[in-house]
Order: C-alpha cells, then structure tokens, then sequence
C-alpha cells in the first residue's frame, strides 16, 4: 500500500470537485473492495476523499408516484433490512442477504455495492497478464481455470464476470442510477450503468471522472406477490454466483401480464433480455414457458474449458427460479417449488 491523503468531504460538491480535480483520488465510503484492492497492489490512491461526513443520501423516501428513492451512502444492510425494502421490494432485499457476509453487508454501502470489482483470479494475479488490469496485456482467464467465468456477453479482450448480487435485483426491477459531478446531476438507467467488456474491458461502468453515486431509484412495481432470487454457488455462504436469476411476476389467474429475469455470475454486467421478458407476457406460468425465456436469454452463450457446464445450469436455474416465483414461501430452507 502507498502512502496516501486523506480528506473528509462535508458535501456532495466538495467530494466530487476533490476527486475530479486529482486523477489519483478516489472516493471511499463503506471500503469494503478498495481495501482489498489495495492490499493486492491494484488501485494506488494518492487521495481518499470520505464520503461518511456527508449528511445526504442516507435514508430511504418513497417517490411521488409510487417509487421509492434509495440513499447511495446507506449499507446494504439498512436497505435490506428497511420494512419498505421487505415490504414492497422484497426481491432486493433477498439479493442483497445473499451477498457477501453480516459484517461485509453491515459496511459496505450501495453505491460502493455499483461499483466492486470483479473477483476473477487472474485480476488479482500480479503475474498473470490481464486487460483489465493492464490493458493491452491479454486475458489469461480465456485459455486458464475459467469455471467462475462468462458465458454472455463477453469478448476476445476479456470473460470476466461482475459479481454483485444485489445489482442483478436491480437490474430486474428497472432501477436508475442517480449520479452527481462536476457538470451537476444526471440519470443512468441501470441497464447502461455497466459496460460490456469489448475493447475496454478495464471500464467497468458508464460514470465520468468525479462522478459519485448518490441514490437509486426504484419504479412502483416491486413484484412483491411473486418473486425469487436464487443464487447457485459452491457453498452457502460467503461464496460467489456461478449462476443467479431475479425473477419478478405479475400474474392473472395463472397467466403473466408482466416478467422481469436478470441473471448474474454469467457476464460483465447482469444479464436481462428485454426479449425473453415480452415473450412471457401472456404466457401460462409454467416450466415450458420459463424454458423459452431461458433459451431467448441464453441466446448466444459461449462455454469455455472448464465453465460450459454454466449453459445448461443457467436454464435450469431460470425455469427453477420462475416457478419459486409463483410461491415465495417456496424459498424456505426444506420447501419445494410450486407445482
């Protein structure tokens, strides 16, 4: 670790204009990733500006037209945790419980949560080439142990994945991503908040130079009668996806008047056809329809030597987690899915 700065930024403002202003500062909030990165030897920070002492973007409001606005700056424990959250969103709150650990979710904050890296062996490997650590230095992941990697959207520079489980909820519920910076305010919707790795592989996400994260709003419709989040891993706990599916339903006497599916552990960033989600509208709810959204989804997925198995998985995990959506109680240790 480098010697370094510190700051502590009493406003939104004065974070941004402090990291915009020195290419090497960063914002640390939560510190749950930068630490690690850090110790690895892979960000060197001259500056860490706080965002703790800011006052804003901590809480949780509920829109004017039914939404709810989420603060950046709050842990991902407080918002899984929040009787909105588990009232109306219920499908975040159970993502969010399925990351990381207790102590992990009781530090780490839900813009930090945007914006972790991915944990692909190769890019914490100082030895190994990787261009996401240094561009232009190849991808040992695509010709190495590649079980934990992708099988969607990923390029001959890098086959990476992103590991949040919170973000693919997110990305199932349509949520925007409020930012803040040295030109003001603007909006991302959550689907182009994170890029593809293509060329650039060592750009993670769409935000400009001192930009920060200050809230994430949700729409009105959390799926809260009909939803599951199922996290396919080696072990249960602490352990990351090799395959997750956010599954939201609004259903009609057994048909879909509307579907969201998002799927983790499988790319760059999560994963969700527009495409698969129109298909099932009208639908009966059963597993052949699932199977269908599963095969738009997974249109295009590219095993490699150790992680082809993940094709198969991911569409069993889709039909398994839609019918667990018709009965969240069917995510109860013991319980079985609806027939």
């Amino acid at each position: 670790m480098n010697n370094f700065t510190y700051q502590r930024a009493a406003t939104v403002a004065d974070a941004t204009a402090a990291v915009y202003a020195d290419a090497r500062a960063q914002f640390v909030a939560g510190g749950t990733n930068i630490i690690d990165l850090w110790k690895y030897n892979l960000t060197h920070p001259a500056r860490l500006v706080d965002l703790n002492s800011i006052p804003t973007h901590r809480g949780l409001d509920a829109t004017d037209y039914g939404g709810v606005l989420i603060g950046a700056f709050m842990t991902n424990a407080e918002t899984a945790y929040h009787p909105l959250i588990e009232q109306r969103y219920p499908l975040l709150s159970r993502a969010i419980l399925a990351g990381a650990s207790a102590q992990i979710r009781n530090m780490a904050t839900n813009g930090g949560n945007l914006l972790q890296r991915t944990r692909c062996y190769y890019f914490y490997d100082p030895c190994a080439p990787c261009n996401k650590r240094v561009p232009g230095s190849g991808c040992a992941a695509i010709k190495g142990r590649n079980r934990m990697h992708a099988i969607l959207g990923a390029s001959a520079e890098c086959i990476a994945v992103f590991p949040s489980d919170m973000c693919v909820a997110l990305a199932a519920l349509d949520a925007t991503v409020h930012v803040s910076g040295p030109s003001g305010p603007r909006s991302i919707a959550f689907q182009d908040f994170h890029r593809l790795p293509g060329k650039t592989p060592e750009q993670d996400n769409t935000l400009q130079r001192g930009e920060v994260i200050t809230s994430l709003e949700l729409p009105a419709e959390g799926f809260s009668q009909h939803y599951s989040y199922l996290k396919v891993r080696d072990r249960n706990s602490y352990a990351f996806a090799l395959v997750s599916v956010a599954t939201g339903l609004t259903l009609d006497n057994g048909t879909i008047k509307e579907a969201r599916i998002a799927l983790g552990g499988v790319a760059h960033k999560p994963w969700r056809v527009t495409e698969a989600e129109a298909f099932l509208h009208g639908k009966p709810a059963n597993e052949q329809a699932f199977a269908g959204a599963a095969d738009i989804l997974l249109r295009g997925a590219k095993g490699y030597k150790y992680n082809a198995f993940k094709i198969t998985l991911a569409k069993r995990a889709i039909i398994r987690n839609g019918m667990m959506a018709l009965n969240p109680d069917s995510q109860r240790p013991g319980a079985q899915p609806s027939a």
